[in-house]
């Protein structure tokens, strides 16, 4: 079984900073190394969205909202992936959620989230 955990969630002004990590333990099929690692959130009446992905060459996706602001990056020495969330609005108000997906697709697997408000 894998387990995701998040963590850096909080409050913080329009126009901050915030970095979030993920951290993975447990068997990953084919390794942490080869998953493709995510960060997705989901706002109070809203339905989860992709924020951004990076695959095990290290190139990345985001969703166009974030571009130029947020960027995710991965350690796989410490099997944990970071969100460096800046120049927040309050729109990036949402709970954001960890998602592993192993090599070839074998594993899914779904953290519970942070929660992360922007507010002044």
């Amino acid at each position: 079984q894998v387990q995701l955990v998040e963590s850096g969630g909080g409050l913080v002004e329009p126009g901050g900073s915030l970095r979030l990590s993920c951290a993975a333990s447990g068997t990953i099929f084919r390794s942490f190394a080869m998953a493709r690692m995510g960060w997705y959130r989901q706002a109070p009446g809203s339905q989860r969205g992709l924020v951004a992905l990076i695959y095990a060459n290290n190139s990345t996706d985001y969703a166009e909202s974030v571009k130029g602001r947020f960027t995710i990056s991965r350690d796989n020495a410490k099997n944990t992936v970071y969100l460096q969330m800046d120049i927040v609005k309050p729109e990036d108000t949402a709970i954001y959620i960890c998602n592993l997906v192993s090599y070839g697709s074998i594993m899914n697997y779904w953290g519970k989230g942070t929660l992360v408000t922007v507010s002044s």
